[in-house]
C-alpha cells in the first residue's frame, strides 16, 4: 500500500472518530441508557461462551474446565457414531419444518380474516383471547391437554367414547404424539403471530385500498394484491428467525413436559437428549459438543437464509 494510500486511510479514520465522538456528546443519554443492557449483555451472553471449550475436553467437574484432560474432536466424533443422537437429530429437523410449514400459515390467515372484521370492540375481544395462551407456560399447558386426552377421564376421549370409538391414549401413542404436539404448539403461538401481522397490516396506506376498489377490485382481490405484498417483508423476517432457531424451534420445554419413554423414538429432540445424556450419565464434554454443533448448524441457517433472501431481492434481517 502506498504512503498517499496510509494517509488517507488515517484521515477517513480520524474524520469516524470525529463524528463518533460529537454524536456520543449530543446524544450521552441515549448512549448511557445502552449501558446497562450492554453489560447484561457481556455477562450473561458472551462472557460464558468460553465454556464451549467444554465441547473439546474430558470434563470433569472436579478437575474444573481447566484441569480436564483436552480431546479434540473426540466427542464430536462420537456424535457421529451414536444412533440416539442421530434419532434426536432427525427429530428436531422434522418437528422443527412441521411446525414450520404447518404452523406459519395459521396467523397469517388468522389475522387476514380478523382484519375484515368491522366491529372494533368485537375484533379487540378475539385478538385478547387469541393471544393469552401466549403467556402460559407449557407447565400449564401440558397440563391441561393431560387431562384433556387422558384415556379414562379425558374429555376428547369421552367424545370418542360416546361416538362408538376407543379411547386412545394419544400422549403415549407413537402415532398420535406428533399431532398433539403440533396443535397444542400452535394453540399457544399463533395469538402471538397474529398481532405482528395485524401491526404489519395497520401500517398499509389506506389509499392503496381505495386505489384497488376504484379499478374494480374486491375485498379478495385487495388482499391479494394489497395486503399480501404489504406484510412480505414480516413474514421473511419471521421465518428467517424460524429457521436460524431450527435447532431449537423443536422447544425443549414443550417436548421435555409431553414427553415419556414409549414415545423417545418420535419426540426426543437434541435438547432433551442433552438434558438427559447430563444429568444421567453426567457427560458434560459429549453434551457440550452436541450443543454447540447444534448452534454452529442454527447459526449457518440464519447467516444462508438471509443471504438468499437478499440475493432474491428482500430486505433480510441485516
Amino acid at each position: 500500500m502506498s504512503s498517499s494510500a496510509k494517509a488517507q486511510l488515517t484521515v477517513d479514520r480520524n474524520r469516524r472518530l470525529r463524528v463518533l465522538k460529537k454524536q456520543m456528546r449530543s446524544h450521552w443519554d441515549v448512549y448511557l441508557m445502552v449501558i446497562p443492557g450492554l453489560a447484561f449483555l457481556i455477562v450473561f451472553s458472551y462472557l460464558p461462551m468460553y465454556g464451549v471449550i467444554i465441547a473439546f475436553k474430558n470434563y470433569k467437574v472436579m478437575r474444573g474446565i481447566w484441569g480436564s484432560a483436552w480431546v479434540g474432536l473426540q466427542n464430536f466424533q462420537r456424535l457421529t457414531y451414536s444412533l440416539e443422537f442421530q434419532r434426536a437429530f432427525r427429530n428436531t429437523l422434522i418437528l422443527s419444518f412441521s411446525k414450520l410449514l404447518i404452523g406459519m400459515p395459521v396467523p397469517i390467515l388468522f389475522s387476514l380474516l380478523l382484519n375484515e372484521l368491522r366491529r372494533v370492540f368485537f375484533k379487540r375481544t378475539v385478538q385478547t383471547i387469541v393471544y393469552i395462551p401466549h403467556f402460559i407456560s407449557w407447565v400449564v399447558v401440558s397440563g391441561i391437554f393431560i387431562d384433556l386426552l387422558s384415556p379414562s377421564t379425558g374429555l376428547v376421549n369421552r367424545l370418542i367414547e360416546s361416538l362408538g370409538g376407543a379411547p386412545v391414549y394419544f400422549m403415549a401413542n407413537p402415532r398420535w404424539i406428533r399431532p398433539v404436539i403440533y396443535v397444542t404448539d400452535i394453540w399457544k403461538e399463533f395469538g402471538w403471530g397474529t398481532i405482528i401481522y395485524l401491526a404489519a397490516i395497520t401500517g398499509v396506506d389506506p389509499q392503496l385500498y381505495e386505489a384497488a376498489a376504484i379499478d374494480g377490485a374486491g375485498r379478495f382481490r385487495q388482499t391479494i394484491h394489497v395486503t399480501l405484498p404489504a406484510i412480505r417483508n414480516t413474514f421473511i423476517v419471521l421465518l428467517i428467525m424460524r429457521l436460524g432457531n431450527t435447532m431449537t424451534g423443536a422447544n425443549f420445554e414443550q417436548i421435555f413436559m409431553m414427553y415419556s419413554s414409549p414415545v423417545y423414538a418420535q419426540i426426543d429432540i437434541i435438547d432433551t437428549y442433552i438434558y438427559r445424556v447430563s444429568f444421567e450419565m453426567l457427560d458434560f464434554g459429549y453434551t457440550s459438543a452436541a450443543g454447540l454443533l447444534s448452534s454452529v448448524i442454527s447459526c449457518f441457517l440464519l447467516v444462508t437464509s438471509n443471504t438468499v433472501v437478499k440475493k432474491l431481492g428482500g430486505r433480510g434481517m441485516y
